[in-house]
């Protein structure tokens, strides 16, 4: 099925027989007292080490990078000459981190297609569960490495550039080959891009790491949730493109983001335009906390002051532009509700503004991501509450349910809205790689109506 192969075992007297032979021979040299303690020592050290990425990785998922490597040696309640001891600077600290993220990324993907070579391999609906479940734990282990592959990380570490860069490759493949050895059985529906299916639900299942799920159930439970959607869809029926293209709610949304189109870019002479532009794009491309106004300076080709005097201060100007896209949203959505369309009809709607958020305003999307990966911005007045746009959609999920329109039974309706929000999101790639239209089908074969032959 797959074309991965288990690792040769290395061979007798080969190098790994010789490396032990040394070290057994080093270790007789020893007194038995010098041999003990430095076991000890051993794993003290290793101890003192997981500590403090444990530390490092707990602040890190919930501040970002303006995590300091003093707050780092203060949770791991060590000295910071033993930090330094184990950790030169914060970058080999990311580069750990991003180091163990993938690595067990890897590990699941390898074991999954060498499970697939296996003579007793069965297909089926579980082993995409399964895997899923696999994928989420590992996202919610791996938080702080997870929110890091968002940005371009500022270092001169070019191994920390390219582990942040890294796709998980080996995780793609995997699920693909669950797909099709489920194809293969019969299972799926034809005609499916499966390789975007298997990205799509992959980078679904890392999201379970962020916050706006972790928090409320365990991974595993996430996972399922998500699996069902995928295999089953949401929909009972009427979930068939000409459907949707027709329905009232689609073409709701469709002239709000007609608006959207050709957002006048700023002019030359429009500093101010230019100054708002390049500190968008900052945000959304080194992440809130670690951009500074000088940045924003430099990119905008303008002084300090300059800055200053056009967005004030960085909370400020985060606040005005949020407050902007959330308007656009707000607006999406109540268009939508307005229709009169059924819940699916709607949910296929809510699709279709989301697409088109990420393709017209991708730098205040992924800034409204990272923001809410950490916290529901309450604080601030946005044009729109995430809290009740939630509540929103449980009560839309909660009357499909009723009405015999959306499948009962997967997970309470609160849960379920929050998966919702979350497979309403297109990763950028796959917008990038298909364009709106086909995402939106993608989205409707691995939301709506499921993958899985019914």
């Amino acid at each position: 099925m797959s074309d991965a192969r288990a690792e040769a075992a290395p061979r007798p007297g080969g190098y790994q027989d010789g490396c032990a032979t040394m070290a057994g021979q080093e270790l007789r040299r020893r007194s038995r007292p010098e041999v003990e303690r430095s076991g000890r020592e051993s794993v003290a050290e290793l101890s003192r080490r997981d500590d403090i990425l444990e530390a490092a990785s707990r602040l890190i998922a919930t501040s970002g990078l303006r995590t300091s490597l003093q707050q780092i040696t203060e949770a791991a309640d060590i000295l910071p000459g033993s930090l330094y001891h184990h950790f030169r600077s914060k970058d080999e600290i990311l580069v750990e981190l991003m180091r163990r993220y993938h690595a067990e990324l890897d590990r699941i993907g390898q074991e999954t297609e060498l499970a697939l070579d296996g003579p007793d391999y069965q297909p089926g609906r579980k082993r995409v569960v399964e895997f899923g479940g696999q994928v989420a734990v590992a996202a919610v282990r791996h938080q702080a490495a997870l929110q890091l592959t968002f940005y371009e990380i500022p270092s001169v570490s070019a191994e920390l550039i390219e582990l942040v860069r890294r796709p998980p490759a080996r995780l793609r493949q995997a699920m693909l080959d669950i797909l099709r050895a489920i194809r293969w059985t019969g299972g799926l529906r034809p005609g499916l891009d499966l390789p975007s299916v298997a990205d799509r639900e992959c980078q679904t299942m890392l999201h379970v790491g962020l916050d706006v799920i972790a928090q409320q159930a365990p991974p595993e439970e996430a996972a399922y949730v998500f699996g069902q959607i995928l295999l089953d869809g949401l929909a009972t029926s009427g979930a068939d493109d000409a459907r949707l293209d027709a329905s009232p709610a689609f073409t709701a949304a469709d002239q709000v983001v007609r608006t959207w189109v050709d957002q006048p870019q700023p002019k030359p002479t429009d500093t101010a335009g230019r100054v708002r532009a390049a500190a968008r794009t900052e945000f959304a491309r080194r992440g809130f906390e670690t951009t500074t106004l000088r940045d924003i300076a430099s990119a905008a080709g303008v002084g300090l002051g300059t800055v200053h005097r056009m967005i004030g201060s960085k909370d400020e100007f985060l606040a005005d532009m949020m407050r902007s896209f959330g308007q656009r949203v707000a607006a999406g959505w109540a268009s939508i509700f307005r229709s009169g369309s059924t819940p699916v009809e709607m949910l296929d709607a809510m699709t279709w503004i989301n697409i088109n958020t990420l393709y017209h305003f991708p730098d205040e999307f992924k800034i409204q991501l990272a923001w809410l990966r950490q916290a529901p911005p309450d604080a601030i007045e946005l044009g729109w509450s995430f809290t009740q746009q939630l509540d929103r959609l449980t009560d839309l999920l909660a009357d499909g349910i009723a009405a015999g329109e959306i499948r009962p039974g997967i997970c309470p309706t609160d849960l379920l809205a929050r998966c919702v929000i979350t497979v309403q999101w297109i990763p950028e790639n796959i917008l990038t790689d298909l364009g709106t239209r086909h995402a939106l089908l993608l989205a409707r074969d691995t939301v709506l109506r499921g993958i899985a032959v019914r």
